[in-house]
């Protein structure tokens, strides 16, 4: 009988990939769902023929130098790969797979939720009714926030996620605007009555609401830079659902504290899962809307990444190329 191989999972999956993975492979999983640390992960690579990790698991080449021969595939349970030094490990022939496009409708749902939440001040309004406040009543002039309609929504980034907020963000009246490394097609951009702008610079001046939904690459790191943020209009707002090292945490924080920007709505921070203490601060005033990075966590979207990532094991064991193989050109 034809040997399983031995499969490491670094976190908790949901129950039903779990089981199946059991039954398909040689599986150890992680019961306390604690992080791994990266002598447990070098550990792993070791004696792994897979390694199934999750975007919070850094496999940096110092891990990869640590990897067995018989490590064949890395398949991350997430739809980015920045975790991962993808060079290093094609360059020991490890196949590398990720699970794209099963998030998107989830991410993009999670995006609209916070581009409503922020200028509309559901948190702070929350807040309100919770034992430890008194609400004095309704008010014409209390808990202000602006309306929607009419205002205009830059996208940094336009592909499935950006595409999926755009036709949220058309529902609700918005004006849509987007700068992406390559112009879409002039059919996509009528269906979405989208705006092209070749500058982002100039975009992040004249647009009311920024979502950033651009991936994580190391030309995107700080791409909204300080000297960017200073570009945005006072009453502007940022939404970010990417990466949290696309937006420069600090020089945000300090200009939301001025006042420079009316608020922000994040799910992703720079230094995961630490959370920028500014941030938490401006949080607390109403100035900002944090999540715990909850962008894609809804059942069906683990559940359809877990397929995926079984797919692509079972691809690859029975001599045929994953279908979401990390290539190259898409570093």
């Amino acid at each position: 009988m034809k040997k399983k191989p031995l499969v490491i999972v670094t976190r908790r999956l949901p129950d039903a990939v779990e089981t199946r993975m059991r039954e398909l492979f040689d599986t150890q999983l992680n019961i306390d769902d604690r992080p791994m640390s990266p002598a447990q992960l070098v550990e792993a690579v070791k004696i792994a023929d897979v390694l199934v990790p999750t975007v919070t698991d850094r496999i940096d080449g110092a891990i990869l130098a640590e990897a067995g021969e018989q490590l064949k595939v890395i398949a991350s349970f997430s739809n980015g790969f920045d975790h991962i030094d993808v060079e290093k490990a094609l360059a020991r022939g490890i196949t590398v797979t990720n699970t794209p496009g099963v998030l998107t409708e989830d991410t993009a749902d999670m995006t609209m939720a916070l581009i409503l939440a922020v200028p509309r001040r559901l948190v702070e309004g929350a807040r309100v009714l919770t034992p430890d406040h008194d609400w004095a009543g309704w008010s014409p002039t209390w808990m202000l926030g602006r309306r929607m309609a009419g205002k205009r929504l830059g996208i940094v980034g336009m592909g499935r996620i950006g595409q999926a907020v755009a036709r949220r963000a058309k529902a609700f009246g918005l004006s849509i605007h987007y700068h992406n490394r390559h112009r879409l097609s002039t059919e996509i951009e009528e269906g979405l009555e989208a705006t092209y702008w070749d500058s982002l610079d100039q975009m992040l001046a004249r647009m009311d609401i920024i979502s950033v939904n651009c991936p994580r690459t190391p030309g995107t790191f700080h791409l909204l830079s300080e000297r960017r943020l200073k570009l945005l209009r006072p009453e502007a707002y940022v939404v970010n659902t990417s990466r949290g090292d696309v937006i420069d945490e600090n020089a945000l924080a300090k200009l939301l504290e001025s006042g420079a920007i009316a608020g922000a709505g994040l799910d992703v921070f720079e230094h995961e899962p630490t959370v920028n203490p500014k941030l938490l601060r401006l949080a607390a005033k109403g100035k900002a809307v944090l999540l715990p990075h909850m962008g894609s966590a809804t059942i069906e979207g683990r559940i359809a990444m877990g397929e995926k990532v079984l797919i692509n094991i079972r691809a690859y064991f029975d001599g045929h190329k994953p279908p979401d193989r990390v290539l190259p050109s898409m570093l």
